[in-house]
């Protein structure tokens, strides 16, 4: 069996395509799998690294807005798309897939597009439950569409065509009680766990420097470890000590530039503090954590504001909107969850209620009967 992934751009588009991929290779050992994607994107440096071969052509998203620059991007865009095409074609010819398995993003166009015209069956995975651009217009061609949130079904005109699955979790989660996973990591009492993505964002990680502040004045009586992503540790640390907080010294603070067990440290979090992306929900309901969550402005389509809607709507988080939020009101609404119990039962209940533990099984399974290829 060969199977052919698409995805790029930016991680949360990879990152999905890379745990099915690894799933495949656990059930079908005997699958050969590659990687299609832009010569310019993230998926250079991650595809590689999880040890997957990676095929590129020249490639770029389009540019928002109506100024020069912007249409002379997208002119360059749309040429190069043609070129796209025939090299997707060429890479289709050499490897000659089985099946070309979509995750969004740009790269993701031209290998799923191509394969739907040529008839090899083609398939697409949504983990947002607002559907990116590209996989809003491959809809129209592809055999079928898998969902990461069912909220996402309406935004899709072929209801034939789809099929909730839920996403991919990352390898590691964490699904012991949360008392057990606290004495491995040698917490005691209340635990906050904050992050932002791989690269942080500025905005929340100053917020987060002026709440340690707080913490630090109130004695409060939590731990809180912090993410701060790899570019905002080249100037948290400066800014924290401004703010007359020994990080050092303190015994309710742990910063990081990059938490390494994340999984772990998600497991035995009492509360979540985040962004909106897609996996990072779906890690917070896997595990029943509740969360308050800040989607991000400054993402396409403001996708990020319905992925937290899942959630904030149905009891599982509290949602606050980066505009007008302060640490104040964030130490606020910290010391409030923390404080009732019940409310967190109720939160962490309805996060399980959204999870789903076995999408890559379910995934697993679409790629097989899509080929007609018998489980192994």
């Amino acid at each position: 069996m060969k199977i052919m992934l698409a995805g790029g751009g930016t991680a949360g588009h990879i990152n999905p395509a890379i745990a099915i991929a690894k799933y495949v290779r656990k059930r079908r050992p005997s699958a050969e799998i590659v990687f299609i994607g832009a010569d310019n994107g993230m998926e250079n440096k991650l595809v590689p690294a999880a040890g997957f071969e990676l095929k590129t052509f020249p490639m770029s998203g389009m540019m928002r807005g109506l100024t020069p620059k912007a249409f002379a991007h997208n002119l360059k865009t749309v040429r190069l798309l043609f070129t796209a095409m025939k090299s997707a074609d060429r890479i289709i010819d050499e490897f000659r897939p089985d099946i070309i398995v979509g995750t969004g993003g740009f790269a993701c166009f031209p290998p799923l597009y191509r394969g739907a015209k040529r008839g090899i069956p083609t398939v697409i995975h949504e983990s947002n439950v607002l559907p990116g651009r590209t996989n809003r217009l491959l809809g129209r061609y592809v055999d079928k569409i898998l969902l990461g949130f069912e909220d996402g079904a309406q935004y899709f005109k072929d209801p034939e065509k789809l099929e909730f699955t839920g996403n991919p979790l990352r390898e590691g989660m964490v699904f012991t009680k949360k008392e057990e996973v606290k004495r491995a990591l040698g917490i005691e009492g209340s635990l906050v766990y904050s992050a932002f993505g791989s690269l942080g964002a500025r905005e929340m990680n100053t917020l987060t420097a002026e709440l340690f502040a707080i913490e630090e004045k109130e004695h409060a009586a939590y731990r809180h470890i912090h993410s701060t992503g790899s570019l905002g540790y080249r100037w948290m640390p400066e800014r924290v000590a401004s703010l007359g907080v020994d990080l050092a010294a303190s015994k309710r603070i742990d910063m990081r530039e990059y938490v390494f067990d994340a999984p772990a440290v998600l497991a035995a979090a009492d509360l979540m503090i985040c962004r909106a992306g897609a996996m990072t929900m779906s890690e917070v309901c896997a595990t029943g954590t509740p969360a308050i969550i800040v989607p991000s402005p400054n993402v396409a389509d403001d996708h990020q504001r319905k992925n937290a809607r899942a959630l904030s709507d149905r009891g599982a988080a509290v949602f606050f909107e980066e505009k007008g939020l302060t640490a104040q009101k964030l130490y606020d609404t910290i010391q409030e969850l923390l404080a009732d119990k019940a409310r967190l039962a109720a939160m962490s209940e309805a996060a399980l209620a959204l999870a789903v533990f076995d999408a890559e099984e379910h995934i697993y399974r679409c790629i097989m009967e899509m080929t007609a290829a018998k489980p192994e």
